[in-house]
Order: C-alpha cells, then structure tokens, then sequence
C-alpha cells in the first residue's frame, strides 16, 4: 500500500527559510488535512513536494513507498504516483482538453490509452462532473472560470489515479454547488482505499463534504498541532492567531 513520508523538510526560496522541519506520513486510505494560515508554508509544501525549481530543499527526506522523491525528476514524480492539484492552474494555450488529458495519460503509465476507451472515461469523469461535453476541446484552462478549473483538476486526479493526491486549496474560490460537485470527485477517488490525499485549505468547508481522518495545523513553517476532525471545528471557532503568536 502506498506510502508518503516526510521528514525533518526544511525548505527555502532563495536565501528565506520557509519551511522548517515538516515531519508527516500519508499513508493509502487516509485523508490528512492542512490548515493555517496565510505564509505559514502550506503551499510551500505542496510545490516542494512536486519538484517546482522555485523552492530548494535545504535538508530533509520525502519517500514513497520507499524511494527517494528528491532524487526524481517532475515527470519522474508523476510516474511514481505522486499528483498536485494546484492553487492556480495555468493555461496551456493550443492544447485541449482532450489532448492534454490523454498526454497526461500516456505519459504516466508508459503507454497510450486506445482512444475508444478513453473517450468512454473522459465522459464518465465529465458527467460525473457536471462538465459539458464541448469542454474537452477547449484549451487547457484558457478562459476557464474558477470553478471550471477546479474541475479540470478533479478531472485529472480521477483519470490518472495517482497514489498520493496533494490538494492545494481546491475549494478556493468556488461557490456551494461547485464545491459540493468537486467533492463529491475527491471523494469517488478516495473511495478505493488504496490512495492517499493530502488536502491544503484555510476553512473548514469542505471538510463537511470530504471528511478527513487527520487534521495538521500549519504555523511557521512547520506543524504545530495535530488532531482528528474535532481540530478543524477548533480552528473554525477560535481562528490561527494562537497559533501564529505561538511561532513567530
């Protein structure tokens, strides 16, 4: 099964320290949630994680299912498994939908879907989406709304079924129905019980929709409480301010 871990991560952009010794395990069949507030590094995490060349790991080991993730490659990452779900997706200007999933598809499993399955998943994943079918050949999030590109992320996640999928506030910007659709996809890809979700936001929203069993509370670039469900609804009540004073 599965297995993210993360140790002792320091993490810097240029000559800032921005994390400082991030220690957390994710395993298949569970769903983590990270909370904090705004410059606590929660994001920070997440593009460390996938291999932006933006941050720089300054010490610290991320394993899964026991091989170094440091040592790969971007693409290396995605073909072991390991997915974001980005804050703000960019547009790929020239690229559809269609194109670009189907790449996406070839690329981490070594080999190309045939065409008339794929074309029966792609409608599966729209429809249980609520996405229209003219979707799939527009350019990849060129004019896409908020909600269309949150979408397009879930889309993504339940076609490719990465073994660590890492969220990074997915529910930003989305009004109750696209929320609760979007949802509803996180929840179809945790359902199987041999993946893992890493989940970043900054409210307790979406966790009445996508119940996790983790909840972690990020403040100056580290964790510095952890707990159940019952932690997040402690956040929602009394707010970061304890906790940021706590690591400034």
């Amino acid at each position: 099964m599965p297995t993210l871990e993360i140790r002792d991560l320091h993490v810097a952009v240029g000559d800032k320290e921005i994390l400082r010794g991030v220690d957390l395990t994710i395993a298949a069949g569970e769903t983590h949630a990270i909370m904090g507030p705004n410059g606590s590094g929660k994001s920070t995490l997440a593009y460390a994680l996938a291999g932006h060349p933006k941050y720089t790991i300054t010490s610290g080991t991320v394993l899964l299912d026991g091989e170094d993730v440091l040592a790969m490659s971007v693409d290396e990452r995605a073909r072991a498994g390991l997915f974001l779900a980005m804050q703000y997706p960019v547009e790929v200007p020239g690229v559809s939908v269609s194109n670009f999933l189907r790449s996406a598809i070839t690329s981490v499993r070594g080999e190309a879907p045939k065409l008339r399955q794929f074309a029966k998943d792609l409608k599966t994943g729209m429809d249980a989406l609520s996405i229209d079918s003219a979707f799939a050949q527009r350019n990849v999030n060129e004019g896409f709304s908020g909600g269309e590109k949150k979408r397009h992320e879930i889309l993504q996640l339940e076609l490719l079924q990465p073994k660590i999928a890492v969220l990074d506030e997915t529910d930003s910007g989305l009004d109750v129905d696209a929320l609760r659709v979007v949802s509803e996809g996180i929840n179809r890809f945790r359902s199987s019980g041999d993946t893992g979700v890493l989940l970043i936001t900054h409210y307790t929203r979406i966790l009445r929709y996508v119940k996790p069993e983790f909840v972690h509370v990020f403040a100056g670039g580290r964790i510095v409480e952890e707990g159940g469900p019952e932690l997040a609804e402690k956040l929602e009540a009394e707010g970061y301010e304890a906790y940021a004073k706590a690591s400034a």
